[in-house]
């Protein structure tokens, strides 16, 4: 598919993708906080919205819900790491609520234990990490969530090497997160990487499920066909 394709069918995708590269480069300037917040909220803000006009089917709507919330959290947790917090808690029991109805009818061999692991160690790995141990427990209550959906994920029928990737990115930048807590305190490798991270793994759930959808119920699709 050509650019002018892909801005023509999905702009909502390109505008995403914009606002990620937007703020990645615009939060080492000047510009103000709210200014700076309202860029990282139109990433995956923008995903949401992506989400809601291209299915109609109750897992779609429940997923541009979830991609509002981790919206709000995206803005909210540069001024309150609580807050933030909170809303990316939301964002993971809506996303699992997606994944859930979506189950494969069995898991075999490795894929199990891939599910089984990510949803026990995560908050195990999670509750080690912050060097402040008043903090551990806080961590380990919130990884809670986040292992559930990122091992949800894995275990639903989309695609696992974009929904399922998608949400052990997502895993992934929080480990960096939690780690700048910890043993990574200092270090510019969150800095440079949670953001990217972070943001693809939200792009390859979003996409991942809303395309996956669309092949299966071809009549909810609120584009009309003759633009795919």
């Amino acid at each position: 598919m050509s650019r002018r394709a892909l801005t023509e069918k999905r702009p909502f995708l390109v505008l995403s993708v914009a606002a990620a590269l937007a703020f990645y480069y615009l939060r080492v300037t000047e510009l103000p906080e709210i200014q700076l917040a309202l860029v990282k909220g139109c990433a995956v803000g923008l995903l949401a919205v992506y989400a809601a006009v291209r299915h109609t089917s109750p897992d779609a709507r429940l997923l541009a819900w979830a991609l509002g919330a981790a919206c709000l959290g995206d803005m909210a947790i540069e001024f309150d790491q609580t807050i933030g917090a909170l809303l990316f808690f939301l964002f993971h029991v809506l996303a699992l609520g997606v994944f859930l109805r979506n189950r494969r009818p069995e898991l075999r061999g490795t894929q199990s234990w891939v599910v089984g692991m990510t949803l026990l160690m995560t908050p195990v790995i999670a509750f080690l990490l912050p060097a402040d141990r008043s903090m551990a427990w806080e961590v380990a209550f919130y990884a809670l969530a986040l292992g559930a959906m990122a091992s949800g994920a894995w275990a639903s029928n989309f695609p696992r090497y974009r929904v399922g990737a998608g949400a052990m990115l997502f895993l992934a930048s929080d480990f960096l997160i939690f780690a700048e807590m910890g043993p990574l305190a200092g270090s510019d490798i969150p800095k440079y990487l949670v953001w990217p991270i972070y943001y693809l793994g939200m792009f390859l759930i979003c996409t991942g499920v809303i395309q996956t959808l669309r092949k299966r119920d071809p009549e909810l699709r609120v584009v009309s066909s003759r633009e795919d």
